[in-house]
């Protein structure tokens, strides 16, 4: 086993003993399972070694790669958390100064899908979960856009999606290519959904390609890839337009106010732009905060921090708890009655006949949305243990969000959050 006779640099984030104590000195590729505690985690394609190791009771990504490259992304993953993005964590970095790599430390991120686990366990010809997991790297993208990271290499191998309410939530796993810029140019932007629509049509391609597709399939799925450029342009336009109308029209203010809350945007700013000296038409700009507006909202009734997808849905149930007791406004007595009478029971409920399933907020979403189209197919109310008989049995409805869950539960799951 070869071994640098140099120290090597190594910077920490988090001061972890039993990652100290890894083997920085011999290439990653021949660490020894006896000396190292490896967990086989399924990945995409890569053009670097990765693999993954659990030490002080988590898990590790540790990839390895030219020492340059490696100091670029960890100091950009490192930015786009400080900016508030939804990358992975660069926990550390492990340079060996005598052989020029390095190995990158980021922290797994749990409770996760890849794509290829996801889509192949779904019938090709169910296009919901494609068109979430579009909705999300259409998001994504445009996220990464606004605070000014130019990615490089948006695909569906650098991207790990996690459920978030009945959408799916995209997160940016691979940085070597990302550029971190105070804004970008609209040919920055251009580029990068060129190299995303030739790198999902790829993917998808080769997707159809293993589950032995006929061609009209591989047709269909290039029109939905191309169709990711349109979804970003949407969700791009909404942010960004600048309408004009008259200074007395309120309307349109409240209209464009409502249809960003409407996409989980808060709205941190509005400014009315008079178009010209003495005329009565203006332009609405809109500076618009991060993608929390309804998570935000549930935190300050309940204390619950979840994601905006979950959030939408809990905001809605908790509406109508409240409206079933003749109450047309959400305050936090009301919110401290729902967790308590509804969703504390309901909860307790799926850890027992879901145990250690997933996420028990988004067990929860998972109810709610199998309650209602069952409710909708029976066309009356069926309650709640009717849903939960229907998730235990795996029974629920094609293209449903919960769906996902059935097929294959994530690995790396996540603990319950304590409830206030």
């Amino acid at each position: 086993m070869r071994t640098s006779r140099l120290e090597p640099e190594l910077r920490l984030r988090t001061a972890v003993p039993e990652l100290v104590d890894l083997p920085w000195l011999t290439p990653l590729g021949e660490w020894s399972p006896a000396e190292v505690e490896f967990r086989d985690v399924p990945v995409g394609p890569s053009r670097h070694l990765v693999r993954f190791v659990h030490a002080d009771g988590r898990l590790w990504a540790l990839k390895e790669l030219p020492a340059w490259v490696a100091g670029r992304e960890y100091e950009s993953l490192r930015e786009m958390e400080r900016r508030g993005l939804p990358a992975v964590r660069a926990a550390g970095l492990a340079v060996r100064p005598d052989a020029d790599d390095a190995v990158l430390i980021t922290e797994y991120l749990s409770g996760c899908w890849q794509y290829r686990r996801l889509l192949m366990r779904i019938p090709l010809d169910e296009t919901a979960h494609r068109q979430r997991l579009f909705d999300a790297m259409a998001g994504l993208l445009v996220e990464l856009h606004r605070h000014g990271v130019y990615w490089g290499d948006c695909s569906l191998a650098n991207t790990l999606f996690k459920r978030d309410g009945q959408v799916l939530q995209a997160h940016l796993v691979d940085a070597e290519t990302a550029e971190v810029h105070p804004s970008l140019s609209n040919g920055q932007r251009s580029h990068d959904l060129e190299i995303l629509e030739v790198n999902l049509a790829g993917g998808l391609i080769d997707l159809a390609m293993r589950l032995e597709q006929p061609p009209e399939v591989v047709d269909q799925l290039l029109d939905e890839a191309r169709a990711v450029t349109e979804r970003y342009e949407e969700l791009w336009s909404a942010l960004h337009d600048e309408p004009t109308f008259r200074y007395r029209d309120r309307r349109e203010t409240e209209s464009r106010i409502r249809r960003l809350n409407d996409l989980g945007f808060a709205v941190d700013e509005v400014r009315l732009v008079q178009v010209e000296p003495g005329k009565e038409q203006v332009r609405l700009k809109a500076v618009v905060a991060d993608r929390r507006f309804h998570a935000d909202e549930l935190h300050r009734l309940t204390g619950l921090d979840v994601g905006e997808g979950q959030a939408t849905l809990l905001l809605n149930d908790l509406a109508s708890f409240a409206a079933r007791r003749g109450s047309d406004r959400l305050d936090v007595m009301v919110a401290r009655r729902w967790l308590r009478d509804l969703v504390e029971p309901a909860m307790d409920r799926l850890d027992e006949l879901l145990p250690g399933r997933t996420d028990q907020v988004q067990a929860y979403c998972d109810l709610l949305e199998v309650r209602w189209l069952l409710s909708e197919q029976a066309g009356r109310d069926i309650g709640d243990e009717a849903a939960l008989k229907a998730l235990v049995a795996g029974s629920v409805p094609l293209g449903s969000a919960a769906a996902m869950a059935v097929a294959e539960p994530p690995t790396g799951q996540t603990r319950r959050p304590v409830l206030p």
